[in-house]
Order: structure tokens, then C-alpha cells, then sequence
């Protein structure tokens, strides 16, 4: 559904029946988004952007140029994914069925891919699909992620590995240690301690 004027959609970009796109999102150049999508208020949708059909983006997210996002990602609010990010989709993937046709879209089945809250995502990161990215994550760039990532974590490499926890804003926490289930550190940045959940869904 598309008819906000504060919505501003490139002539380039492709948007198809039944996708809707939020009040205040600008879609760029070259952009794809498929019919059932849904895009959530105040997004920016990068040139290049691929968009599947029944994703779901909540409000104030930027997608970077060339991210990828196919059938059962869940992004919520305030996520950033950086440019050329590839969510996948099927951990065990064949083009043709055992009796060697094509495969149709019937024959694909999807694993649902959550991101939570807040949390930020590398240029060209890898999502292997099954997996929640807690809130206020970082995946750094170039990651390729296999596992679940915490709350705050920190995760780099390939396959990507915990390297500690970051604040809302990003920086590293200085000093940070478990509490009770709880993490606690330092901000060199905002220079305030910070407090949190460990568990990956908060």
C-alpha cells in the first residue's frame, strides 16, 4: 500500500502490488520490494536494495545499498544493515529436486531470521538463516553469522566469534562483567556505565 505523500519512492525502484511502505520511508534507486513486504515509517531503502516477499521491517531502519533480505527476515525497529549484507534463507539449498527438476517456490522452505531492537549489522555480513541478533548487536563487517548473537554482543569473523559487548551507541564496554544474568561495563564514549540482559531475545 502506497499513497503517503511523505513517502518518496525513486522512479527506478520497483515496488510491487500488495508490499506496503510506511509513512516517511524513502526508497532509492534500483530498490526491489516484493509483494507482501512490509516496511515499517522513517526507513531509508538503499539503491540495490532487494526486499523479499513476507519480510517484515519495523520503523526507523536504514538498509544499506545491495543488502539482501529474503523470505522469513524479521527486522525491528531501529536496526541498521550495512551495505551488501545477505540474509539467506534455507540452510539446506538445492536448485533442482531429487528427481532433478527445478524447484519452485512450493518446494523452498524457509527458516525464519530475527533481528531485535537497535541492532546494527557490517557491510557485507552474512545471516545464515535460523538465527536472532539480540538487541543493540554488532556484527562487524564481513562477518558470517551461524549462531545466535546476544544482547550488546559484539560478534567478528567467519564464522562470526564473541569479542565482547557493546553500548547503545556502539563503542566497546570497558571493564564489563556478569551480574546476575545481568552485564555491566563502562562507555568510553558516552562515559557512563551501562547495564543489560544477557538473554539474546531481550
Amino acid at each position: 500500500m502506497i499513497g503517503d505523500v511523505s513517502i518518496s519512492i525513486h522512479p527506478s525502484a520497483e515496488v510491487e502490488d500488495g508490499a506496503y511502505v510506511g509513512a516517511g520511508t524513502r526508497v532509492w534507486q534500483l530498490a526491489h520490494i516484493r509483494a507482501s513486504a512490509y516496511i515499517g515509517s522513517a526507513c531509508n531503502i538503499g539503491m540495490g536494495v532487494y526486499i523479499d516477499t513476507q519480510v517484515k521491517i519495523g520503523s526507523f531502519v536504514k538498509v544499506q545499498n545491495y543488502a539482501q533480505l529474503f523470505d522469513g527476515v524479521q527486522i525491528a525497529d531501529g536496526v541498521f544493515i550495512g551495505p551488501q549484507v545477505c540474509f539467506t534463507n534455507d540452510l539446506y539449498p538445492r536448485a533442482i529436486t531429487i528427481d532433478g527438476q527445478l524447484k519452485s517456490a512450493a518446494d523452498w522452505h524457509s527458516m525464519p531470521t530475527f533481528v531485535r531492537y537497535g541492532a546494527s549489522i557490517g557491510a557485507g555480513a552474512v545471516i545464515v538463516c535460523g538465527v536472532t541478533i539480540g538487541e543493540f548487536a554488532l556484527v562487524g563487517a564481513g562477518s558470517v553469522v551461524t549462531n545466535d548473537v546476544a544482547a550488546h554482543a559484539l560478534v567478528t569473523g567467519n564464522p562470526a566469534r564473541f569479542q565482547g559487548y557493546v553500548c547503545r551507541c556502539a563503542h566497546p564496554l570497558d571493564d564489563w562483567h556478569e551480574d546476575n544474568g545481568q552485564i555491566r561495563g563502562f562507555c568510553p564514549s558516552c562515559q557512563q556505565l551501562c547495564g543489560f540482559a544477557v538473554n539474546v531475545n531481550k
